[in-house]
């Protein structure tokens, strides 16, 4: 276990969208692992294992797979775990990404959405910052700056139709939902997932920018058809090593410098 996180203004989020490959090595963009399984004692207890990794274009960022629960563990722990470490570590732009679901019939597995807004229906996520002492406004929830990049990145790599926008609602999980829910759901929304929350507020919390790559890799429940878990394996285990390319690409055609009112959505608190 180390003490201390080495500093970098980047880090990538894995989660269900590269969980069938190793990231960031299986996918043959030049990546270079500097140091794995690192592990930090938090005021929340000991965190998932970091890997710290260099991208082809010298740009050097942490990655944490946050995708699942670890026993006795709670999601919303795990996250204030990781950025924890984050904050510790100085980041200032994170990349997120994951698999989610299609609430809009008008969306097709394999396709990619970076989402610019969110509906939180998580229950039972520590709502408590990492930080604290601001007030974290969610008029823009993802930085466009970022978004861009990503957008970019997967127009080269993509397999499936590529949106620039799009709502993501956010449910507890472990389970998927019914169909009923899904009813209740679809007029707010254009995906479904579990990752984006708390993810998109804490970042904030921290101070850094944040944006996520979704790929769609089935229909909700009730819309267009029923899915079949041999064609989300298969979408899961072949798109993982694109997701990836996509992530790195992304990393070094982002624009650090580009201008961007993530800061100013986090003004003092005043309570």
């Amino acid at each position: 276990m180390r003490a201390d996180p080495p500093r970098t203004d980047w880090a990538v989020i894995g989660g269900s969208g590269t969980q069938g490959c190793s990231f960031p090595e299986d996918a043959g963009a030049g990546a270079r692992i500097i140091e794995s399984g690192l592990t930090y004692e938090t005021p929340l207890g000991t965190s998932p294992p970091f890997l710290l990794f260099e991208t082809a274009g010298g740009r050097r960022a942490l990655t944490v797979r946050l995708h699942g629960w670890r026993e006795g563990v709670s999601r919303g722990q795990a996250s204030r775990q990781v950025f924890w470490v984050l904050a510790q570590a100085g980041v200032k732009h994170i990349f997120s990404e994951a698999g989610v679901g299609s609430l809009n019939p008008l969306l097709d597995p394999r396709d990619i959405v970076v989402p610019d807004d969110f509906v939180d229906l998580t229950t039972h996520r520590a709502p408590e910052p990492v930080v604290g002492g601001s007030l974290l406004m969610m008029r823009d929830p993802v930085c466009r700056s970022l978004s861009a990049a990503l957008v970019a990145a997967a127009g080269v790599h993509a397999r499936g139709r590529v949106f620039n926008r799009g709502t993501c609602v956010v449910t507890e999980g472990p389970r998927f939902e019914s169909r009923a829910e899904i009813r209740m759901m679809q007029p707010h929304g254009d995906i479904i997932g579990q990752s984006m929350c708390p993810e998109v507020w804490l970042a904030r919390d921290i101070g850094a920018c944040y944006a996520a790559l979704y790929l769609v890799v089935n229909y909700a429940e009730g819309v267009v058809r029923d899915w079949e878990h041999e064609v989300l394996k298969e979408i899961f285990q072949e798109d993982a090593v694109i997701q990836s390319r996509i992530i790195l690409e992304a990393l070094d055609l982002a624009d650090e410098q580009a201008p961007c009112p993530c800061g100013e959505l986090r003004p003092p608190s005043l309570l």
